[in-house]
């Protein structure tokens, strides 16, 4: 493996020391909490330890950015439901599965949410937005055929042949028709 491969995959590290700042020891440099959430938005790896200690801190910081994000009104995704359903579940023998159920979850939320950007960026990219309500306007009315089909499909019989029995039958003639007689 090249230098250069090993250092992509190597673990930032931040140190935190006393006075709260936090030290980024690859760039030797401080690092604010934004700085530390770009590098989670930019899915670099890093761990932030205690300058004294070595204590692994990185839960803490991050709590510390959610925390801060959702005092910001960036919008509520822990709303006080949720937070006090996961504080029930510390201590309890269902803490680990839960654990592994919340990050399943996300990990799948996450799958789900790139396919519909894909969908979306290609359908925009593609398309006019006239153009791209036509299509939308079209897929729905494939649909509605679809279901007003499915019916007709069961009794085995067509358009067509409703009509032809309707036709042979004959006892009420057509609205239209009746009322046109009738004024004449």
């Amino acid at each position: 493996m090249s230098q250069s491969g090993a250092g992509e995959s190597a673990v930032r590290i931040l140190r935190k020391y006393t006075n709260r700042r936090l030290y980024d020891t690859s760039r030797s440099c401080y690092v604010t909490l934004e700085d530390v959430k770009q590098l989670v938005l930019n899915g670099e790896k890093f761990q932030v330890q205690d300058s004294k200690t070595g204590n692994d801190l990185t839960r803490n910081i991050l709590l510390q950015i959610i925390s801060e994000q959702e005092a910001e009104g960036h919008g509520t995704l822990l709303t006080n439901q949720v937070l006090q359903q996961l504080i029930r579940f510390y201590g309890d023998s269902m803490q680990g599965m839960m654990s592994q159920y919340l990050e399943q979850s996300i990990a799948a939320f996450l799958e789900h949410q790139d396919r519909i950007r894909e969908q979306m960026q290609t359908m925009m990219g593609v398309a006019n937005p006239l153009t791209m309500m036509g299509h939308i306007a079209d897929q729905n009315m494939a649909v509605w055929n679809m279901f007003s089909q499915r019916p007709e499909e069961e009794a085995g019989r067509s358009d067509a042949d409703q009509d032809d029995t309707a036709a042979e039958s004959g006892p009420e003639p057509e609205p239209s028709k009746s009322s046109g007689k009738t004024d004449t």
